[in-house]
This record gives C-alpha cells, sequence and structure tokens, in this order.
C-alpha cells in the first residue's frame, strides 16, 4: 500500500511549517500554514499530552480529521496546514470543532470565499 501524498509526515516539512508557518488561533485549534508548490494540499492532525491521555488526544484528532473532511472543499489547494488541538478540544462536539477550524482557516486567508 501506497503512502498517500496528501498527508504530512516528515521532519522537515513540520520544521518548515513552525519556521515560516504564523500560528492562528481558535477555541478549539491553532493551525499553521505555508505553501508548499503543489497542487494538492497537504495536511495533519496533532495533539500534545497537554489535551490529556491517548483516549482524549485520539479523540481530538478525529475529531479534527472528521471537521477538515467536511470544509475541505472550501480550503485552497497548495498549501501545507497543520492543525494542532487545544485542551478544550478533546471535550468538545464534532461542530464545535468544525466551526473552530474553519474560524481559523477563514483567519488565515485559506477559504475560496475569502479569494473571490
Amino acid at each position: 500500500m501506497a503512502l498517500r501524498p496528501e498527508v504530512l509526515r516528515y521532519k522537515r516539512d513540520f520544521d518548515r511549517l513552525y519556521k515560516r508557518g504564523r500560528p492562528i488561533g481558535d477555541r478549539y485549534v491553532v493551525v499553521f500554514n505555508v505553501t508548499n508548490g503543489l497542487e494538492y494540499s497537504r495536511k495533519a492532525f496533532l495533539a500534545s499530552k497537554k489535551v490529556g491521555g491517548a483516549v482524549h488526544r485520539n479523540r481530538a484528532r478525529r475529531l479534527m480529521k472528521e471537521g477538515f473532511r467536511r470544509i475541505e472543499s472550501e480550503i485552497l489547494p497548495g498549501r501545507d496546514i497543520l492543525f494542532i488541538a487545544r485542551r478544550e478540544a478533546a471535550g468538545a462536539n464534532r461542530a464545535e470543532v468544525e466551526k473552530s477550524m474553519l474560524r481559523a482557516l477563514k483567519k488565515s486567508g485559506l477559504t475560496k470565499k475569502n479569494k473571490e
């Protein structure tokens, strides 16, 4: 099975995001983004131990992934995007996390509606 190209996985990519990307925060997530020079966007979802134990971290990541899946069509291509869960994300529901992600992406100027 081949690796999916739309997933960020290498340290150099994360280092570039942290170095060049500007953090944009909202209630449940922090978003870093940077252009990647590709025709598609790559993404990653992180939840540190500050979020909680493994169950809470996995729940926070699942909520972010599902939220992203629902709003993915509104995001401009050609970006590397890193979503970091805040402590409160594990206790939120999917709709709240999705709205928080969309607000952070709009602040970052990554939605198609911002460019029209």
